[in-house]
């Protein structure tokens, strides 16, 4: 369970890098984005584990990223568009 730990967390840096070298106009500041990819793929990690039990550590890794992957999609904003009131709010 520590190396899988320990994997998890270097995978969600690794997620997290990639984030901010693609996405950093949309994300918030680099610092979070770390941040939550790696308490994601940790939980992600923590999540697969219990599910499957010992003795998947691969699966384990893939659980760790895709969660990870989900929890820094939830910081992208759009792209440049400002946000207009509808009509009915006017």
């Amino acid at each position: 369970m520590i190396w899988e730990s320990f994997g998890a967390a270097a995978l969600g840096l690794a997620l997290s890098w990639a984030a901010v070298r693609s996405l950093a106009d949309r994300l918030p500041s680099a610092r979070a984005v770390y941040l939550t990819g790696t308490l994601g793929a940790l939980f992600g990690a923590f999540l697969t584990h219990s599910a499957l039990g010992p003795g998947h550590g691969v699966a384990t890794l893939i659980g760790a990223v895709l969660v990870g992957a989900v929890t820094l999609s939830l910081l992208i904003r759009p792209r440049g568009r400002r946000l207009t009131r509808s009509a009915a709010a006017q």
